[in-house]
């Protein structure tokens, strides 16, 4: 019987790492080395239980991306920009592991990126945490490392936190604040994500070499809202804010998130029916609503 090739995950107790980690544990087709700065938490140590093998490793010291890279087949790269907004690092980061990659013979590097917003549209939009991801996707191409680059578009797992509906005071009323107007918005759950890279692992001579744009639906934002009033019992509205109003109020990264949506708008294209050839089981938005509706609490 023929040992099973180890995959590295980079990133392992994010959300991203988690789903990576979890479907390579249920399909059983390779071994699994998780990456973490600290392995030390619960959910590394529940890893150890499952038989991963946990490492420490930071993404800015190039010893630690070499060690976890040692001996693997193939690995899966994700960096986190909201920990320190600096596109400079992030872009170092990747380009780090991909010449790491290069002078290890990584076969196949799975990288999670955006799309280059600033090339795509001229410097007309700059969206960094795109942008950054973008750089290292086309120097993983220069420099000939094998890889297939995912794109994910805005997750369903938003609607818990970032995009979670707020109550309006003195009104039974909860409202959505996405400045997509009557746009649609592409969406996934992140927890269906894991069983793509699996797919695209297994299948390496029909996805290396590609860019794929990930998505389970697409919906405007009274879609969502109206999906979200059906399956949770509460009046949920779109708030109909403006992209000039989302840019002015004044969080970090608003302006930045502006421009997000701004190129939303402009319908980068995603490929629906290849995402769910990769994972069949991926869930829509109502879907995946219905099967969180716990996570919802009374909002």
């Amino acid at each position: 019987m023929s040992m099973k090739k180890l995959i590295t995950v980079f990133g392992a107790t994010g959300a991203q790492g988690k789903s990576v980690v979890q479907a390579l544990l249920s399909d059983g087709s390779f071994k699994v080395r998780a990456v973490t700065r600290d392995p030390t938490k619960a959910v590394a140590q529940k890893m150890v239980s499952q038989g991963v093998e946990v490492v420490k490793g930071d993404f800015d010291k190039e010893g630690d991306i070499k060690a976890a890279m040692q001996g693997a087949y193939g690995c899966f790269f994700v960096t986190n920009f909201i920990e320190h907004q600096q596109k400079a690092l992030e872009v170092k980061q990747g380009q780090t592991a991909a010449n790491v990659a290069k002078a290890l013979g990584i076969k196949h590097f799975i990288y999670s990126s955006l799309q280059n917003v600033n090339r795509e549209t001229g410097g007309k939009l700059q969206v960094p945490h795109f942008d950054g991801k973008g750089e290292v996707e086309e120097y993983l191409r220069d420099i000939g490392v094998p890889s297939t680059c995912l794109r994910l578009p805005a997750y369903f797992e938003n609607f818990l936190s970032f995009f979670k509906p707020h109550n309006v005071p003195n009104k039974n009323v909860y409202t959505v604040a996405i400045p997509m107007g009557d746009v649609p918005l592409d969406g996934m759950a992140v927890e269906d994500f894991g069983p793509v890279v699996v797919s695209v692992l297994k299948h390496p001579n029909e996805y290396i070499g590609k860019d794929i744009t990930l998505s389970t639906d697409l919906l405007t934002v009274d879609e969502y809202c109206a999906i979200l009033s059906e399956c949770l019992g509460k009046n949920i509205q779109n708030a109909k804010m403006s992209v000039e109003d989302y840019e002015k109020l004044g969080f970090p990264m608003a302006e930045e998130l502006a421009n997000m949506f701004r190129y939303y708008m402009m319908r980068p294209k995603r490929d629906i029916p290849l995402t769910m050839k990769l994972n069949p089981k991926a869930k829509n938005f109502k879907q995946w609503v219905t099967d969180n509706k716990d996570k919802f609490g009374d909002l």
